[in-house]
């Protein structure tokens, strides 16, 4: 799709000089880890090409209203998405299409399409992986960092709160990131226990 390469870098720079230092876990990390999840799911489920780059937009720009306001992002993100899009001569559909694929990560999720439904599971992938860990924890100190939580317990309890809450959507991460989810929501509740 014509502009997409250059959107893709325009909004990488964007990330990477406007995004906050504190912002430990929705960093250019998270976006680009997205976007490699979005990529696995548009081979296995062989999406059309269209439709395949309108999800990487999405992939790429579903935190970009980060780089502005902490709170209720996804609007913040697809107004950015909506005003990149037109920059680099994107159909209005498409930026209609885009904008619903990053208003539908809002927690709680609440997909509607295919598209909408591979966004969501591809944004929290990690729930369910051998990595969680490793990312739950930029997600603790990113949220120490603005005293949503002050503690280890408290995190914890969240976590499992979340987790517990948390539905995947498309039939390959219910397949293969739910069960690992599951294990980790008992491995947290032991920790509790401990702590």
């Amino acid at each position: 799709m014509k502009g997409y390469f250059k959107l893709r870098r325009k909004a990488l720079e964007i990330l990477n000089s406007n995004l906050p230092s504190d912002l430990y876990y929705h960093d250019v990390q998270h976006t680009l880890d997205v976007l490699n999840v979005v990529n696995q799911y548009i081979r296995r489920n062989k999406i059309d090409t269209t439709s395949a780059y309108l999800l990487k937009i999405a992939g790429l720009l579903h935190d970009i209203g980060f780089t502005v306001v902490r709170y209720n992002h996804e609007v913040k993100s697809a107004k950015i998405a909506e005003v990149l899009m037109l920059e680099f001569g994107f159909t209005t559909e498409s930026i209609k299409i885009v904008q619903s694929l990053i208003i539908a990560t809002k927690i709680p999720q609440a997909p509607k399409t295919e598209l909408e439904e591979i966004l969501c599971d591809s944004d929290l992938d990690y729930l369910g992986r051998k990595d969680f860990y490793n990312i739950s924890n930029k997600l603790y100190k990113e949220l120490q960092a603005s005293s949503v939580v002050s503690n280890k317990i408290e995190w914890n309890k969240m976590q499992i709160k979340f987790l517990e809450s948390h539905k995947y959507h498309t039939k390959f991460a219910k397949k293969n990131r739910q069960p690992e989810k599951e294990k980790r929501i008992l491995e947290i509740k032991e920790l509790i226990k401990l702590l």
